[in-house]
């Protein structure tokens, strides 16, 4: 039996591993969780059941002072955790666990899905203490390429591959929802490192497309940030553990979150993301060229934007064709959980299979 210990400080981050813990536990292992408080990820690690150790945010502003001294108290946390449950390995997607790794040489694990083009400041603050970087193939991890364990898929999979996600509609009825009559906008906070420079959604954006979709359904608004009283109207209140459900209906998503726009893609619903990521991420670059799952547009380009919302409204039997390109994704992808276990049970002698062939992955088809 081993002990492994998640570090996980978003919800994405809780639905990438979820499945993996679930199935390294049932394996005899132990595991560690322990979570950074963000957005909803306490509410869905009770909801789930699942035994956690909170480490407390500090409140912080956006000085480098400021940021420095959260980072170090964090460090610390994790620091006397690791020491306290002694774990044989550290897995996540938290540059803390570079740290606490390499000074108290126990192998670590990044998790991630990013270029290092977009996450710069952090790939060069963490990258260079952990032992390897998992992440899908299509990811370029620059110069630290040597340390990167690649497979054939996208983080996303771990939980929305059909081995684990089946969609409900009965849950739809919680919230009075009919499946397939209504759209999904959704507006991120843009506050992360990353996103300096980023810009987003302008009133006048939002209300352009609840004009262009108000005659082909209702209107639902997802907001990490405060809303404009304009459109609380349109806001939508769901249990967190139910945003699967309600998007695997959905007919369109159309937002500024890479993530979400990602899921949409695993679950085949046509998404349109409005930002200035677009043509900079390597995942949504292939989802979008490869399998013409989504659709990013720069911000500079609003008109551009409508019309490709209308361009998606005017294909006939839409969702029957995404589901067809979403079939041609998951036919060429992998089990991503499943390979996230086989890696984390068998380190190192996995690391150094999928180092002499990469092949092995296939498995896990």
């Amino acid at each position: 039996m081993s002990k492994y210990l998640f570090l996980i400080s978003h919800p994405a981050h809780f639905h990438m591993f979820k499945y993996a813990m679930e199935r390294l536990k049932n394996n005899e292992n132990e595991i560690v969780a322990v979570i950074r408080p963000k957005d909803v990820l306490e509410e869905l690690c009770k909801e789930s059941g699942l035994k956690y150790i909170k480490v407390n945010e500090r409140r912080e502003t956006k000085s480098m002072f400021s940021l420095g001294v959260s980072l170090l108290s964090r460090v610390i946390d994790v620091w006397k955790i690791v020491k306290k449950e002694k774990p044989d390995l550290l897995i996540g997607s938290d540059g803390v666990l570079s740290y606490v790794g390499f000074l108290r040489r126990i192998p670590s694990f990044e998790f991630f899905e990013d270029d290092v083009a977009v996450i710069k400041l952090y790939a060069a603050m963490f990258f260079p203490f952990y032992t390897n970087l998992v992440s899908p193939a299509v990811t370029d991890a620059g110069k630290w390429k040597s340390k990167q364990i690649t497979y054939a898929g996208y983080q996303k999979l771990a939980y929305l591959h059909p081995k684990y996600f089946v969609a409900d509609e009965k849950i739809l009825s919680k919230y009075d929802l009919k499946a397939n009559t209504y759209f999904i906008l959704r507006f991120s906070n843009l506050c992360a490192h990353h996103d300096v420079g980023i810009g987003g959604f302008t009133m006048e954006d939002i209300l352009k497309v609840i004009e262009i979709l108000k005659p082909h359904g209702e209107i639902y608004i997802t907001s990490e940030k405060k809303l404009d009283e304009r459109l609380e109207a349109y806001r939508l209140q769901i249990n967190p553990s139910d945003m699967h459900q309600v998007l695997a209906f959905s007919n369109m998503l159309i937002g500024d979150s890479q993530s979400m726009s990602v899921e949409s893609a695993m679950l085949g619903i046509p998404s349109v993301r409005f930002s200035d990521f677009a043509g900079r991420i390597s995942v949504l670059e292939e989802l979008e060229h490869k399998y013409g799952l989504t659709y990013g547009v720069k911000t500079s380009e609003p008109e551009r934007m409508y019309a490709t919302i209308e361009e998606l409204l005017a294909v006939p039997d839409l969702k029957n064709e995404f589901q067809q390109r979403r079939q041609k994704m998951l036919s060429e992808k992998i089990d991503v959980t499943a390979f996230f276990v086989w890696f984390i049970e068998n380190y190192p002698e996995s690391a150094k299979i999928m180092r002499t062939n990469p092949d092995f992955q296939l498995k896990f088809r």
